[in-house]
């Protein structure tokens, strides 16, 4: 017997029609991190920015990233069946614009480890996450890409990470960065 009650039917939730503006505005009071996905393709390396990015597994190692569903660079990095997540620092604010926007030359912005066959990776980045693509499926009106960890290494230092929260880029309070003991955390790992 499951410890978990079992989820309602779904014709038993209630039907909502949240405004889409009303749900950004109040989702938007999470934080995200800010990440650049980037993958080689026989044209040529691809890359985007995403806010929508989490590890889901230890066991296997999975992280997933969400993507707009009619994104070809989203496209071409689950064609390509690997990538690399670039998490941002707080100094990369041009790298997260260039990969935001429709520029043509987005590796331009920033210093890119390219070599062929491999994802690019972000010097500067506060980690980088290689990863092959395990699965992707539709996720309303995104594409959810899932993927199994290969390599990954944070950088050395203090490097803070870039955040998105209530529609800005923002970084983190340095004053804010008081250590809490991980033992009270321990219900995390049940």
């Amino acid at each position: 017997m499951s410890a978990f009650p079992s989820a309602p039917a779904a014709t038993d939730l209630p039907a909502t029609t949240a405004d889409p503006a009303v749900f950004r505005r109040v989702l938007g009071h999470v934080p995200t991190s800010v990440c650049v996905v980037t993958a080689a393709t026989p044209p040529g390396p691809v890359g985007v920015t995403v806010g929508s990015f989490t590890s889901v597994s230890l066991d296997p190692p999975l992280v997933v990233f969400y993507c707009g569903r009619d994104s070809a660079s989203a496209a071409a990095i689950v064609g390509s069946g690997h990538f690399c997540v670039n998490v941002l620092t707080e100094d990369q604010q041009k790298v997260c614009a260039a990969f935001a926007g429709r520029t043509q030359d987005r590796f331009a912005t920033g210093d890119w480890h390219l070599a062929a066959g491999v994802a690019p990776r972000l010097d500067g980045a506060a980690a980088w996450i290689e990863c092959d693509v395990e699965d992707s499926f539709p996720a309303g009106d995104h594409l959810a890409v899932l993927g199994r960890v290969r390599r990954l290494a944070a950088a050395d230092g203090h490097r803070r990470p870039l955040i998105f929260h209530r529609g800005q880029l923002v970084r983190l309070d340095r004053a804010c960065g008081v250590h809490t003991p991980t033992r009270a955390f321990d219900w995390w790992d049940i």
